[in-house]
């Protein structure tokens, strides 16, 4: 016997060719019997989709790009993991590409990368700027991680970082912290997820009655612990130091909290130290970090079922704007 076919797993399953093809495609109308009986008869006759022969006749090429900018970071990395895994559970393949945070990468992800290699494109973009969005090629589905396109021609997933800031805020005002300094934060510029979290930040600061303070909002030149130890020290040198550190990433966050310890402060006698993105060293750090953590399965599934849906149908209607979970992980760093 050749490589079995739908037709010979119908005929051992005693089913339909169509019903195989539903069980395959995991369409919910077909009965968990049905199911089990096609299933043994996959495995008994050890059936193989053939992804490829369905792809070239759809005029498809079974696989995504995950654009993001760098995978040092363990948030992109988890990210680029749930990613993964949920285009292969839809039978696709995920082409990773690392940008640095450079604007021609990204650009080229936008693009396409010029070439017909891939369905789609998934783009975390750091440095893209409002304008290179709009007048894009919209023949080529993308969604957009984190930014926001302003042109409306992209779909996009992000948390509410605003209330996500907000709520990390007023958990550091509610321990009795009032000089609380955001390491990463930016007040002007493009609207940016740095942007929104300052944002947030200030929110609960005014509507908690404490003044804001913009000299305790500290640009910095990446995202890396070394970024937030340089931070952290240059905060608690100054004569009126912060009694809390808001970060705007979690390697920020265990930068601070390392520059902290090595320089005599203790955290959270001292101060407190909240980061963002709830990465897996943060339970292991010490002290634990209390961190805002995205709902990352959640955005894995929302950025490929969009992006998926936009392969089906390009001309499926406006983009779509969706908000994904997250939550405060309240740990030592802060008093948990």
């Amino acid at each position: 016997m050749g490589r079995p076919r739908i037709k010979d797993v119908a005929a051992y399953a005693g089913v339909s060719p169509k019903t195989v093809s539903n069980v395959l495609n995991d369409y919910e109308h077909v009965s968990e019997r049905t199911r089990t009986v096609v299933r043994e008869a996959i495995d008994a006759l050890g059936y193989r989709v053939n992804i490829a022969g369905r792809q070239l006749r759809r005029g498809r090429t079974g696989m995504i790009a995950l654009a993001v900018p760098d995978l040092d970071v363990a948030y992109f990395a988890e990210l680029a993991r749930h990613v993964m895994a949920e285009t292969e559970r839809l039978g696709s393949t995920t082409l990773l590409v690392e940008t640095g945070g450079r604007r021609e990468k990204e650009l080229a992800a936008v693009r396409g990368f010029d070439a017909q290699f891939t369905d789609g494109v998934i783009l975390s973009p750091l440095a893209l700027h409002p304008r290179d969005l709009a007048g894009r090629d919209t023949r080529l589905p993308l969604v957009l991680l984190g930014e926001n396109d302003p042109s409306g021609t992209a779909d996009h997933v992000a948390i509410d970082n605003v209330a996500a800031a907000r709520e990390a805020t007023a958990h550091l005002l509610a321990r009795g912290r009032r000089r609380i300094a955001v390491v990463g934060g930016e007040t002007h510029g493009p609207q940016n997820t740095r942007r929104l979290r300052t944002a947030g930040h200030r929110q609960a600061l005014v509507a908690a009655g404490v003044p804001v303070a913009d000299d305790l909002v500290l640009p910095v030149p990446a995202f890396r612990w070394a970024d937030g130890a340089k931070a952290a020290r240059a905060l608690m040198r100054r004569p009126s130091p912060p009694d809390a550190l808001l970060c705007l990433n979690d390697h920020l966050a265990l930068g601070a909290v390392r520059a902290l310890h090595e320089d005599g402060w203790s955290v959270p006698a001292d101060l407190d130290v909240v980061g963002f993105d709830g990465i897996e060293a943060t339970r292991f750090s010490v002290p634990s970090l209390t961190t805002v953590a995205p709902d990352k399965p959640g955005i894995a599934r929302r950025a490929v079922r969009l992006l998926l849906d936009r392969v089906e149908d390009p001309a499926g209607g406006p983009a779509r704007d969706e908000t994904a979970g997250h939550r405060l992980i309240v740990r030592e760093s802060s008093g948990g």
